[in-house]
């Protein structure tokens, strides 16, 4: 435990309470701060919105046909094409992006009271 026994304060001026009391469990803490509303709602609505936008993507990019049969990397290796244009690989990530959006709404509405 360090105490402040001379008589100077501190590098910038000040003392601390546990330097000048003796130190302890007798430290007061400061309050903690309340994040403000505003700003819950700012990042509830940025978290929901950004959700929403991968998950409309990801519902939408298997079945795409710029985006997901002439894919770059589809067509460089083949064999991940063959896999990759199965329904149910196709319909597994689409589902993905359904989960998504389930959680972006499930978000927004049971957070109204913020």
């Amino acid at each position: 435990m360090y105490t402040f026994e001379s008589g100077h304060a501190g590098a910038n001026g000040t003392q601390r309470a546990s330097e000048t009391t003796g130190g302890g469990a007798q430290d007061a803490r400061p309050a903690p701060q309340r994040i403000p509303k505003w700003l819950e709602r700012a990042e509830l609505f940025l978290r929901v919105l950004l959700r929403m936008y991968i998950g409309l993507a990801v519902c939408y990019a298997p079945w795409s046909k710029i985006f997901w049969d002439q894919n770059p990397l589809f067509l460089h290796y083949p064999t991940l094409m063959t896999l990759a244009t199965h329904g149910a690989v196709r319909g597994i990530i689409s589902g993905v992006g359904l989960l998504n959006l389930w959680i972006a709404f499930q978000d927004a509405f049971r957070r109204r009271d913020i």
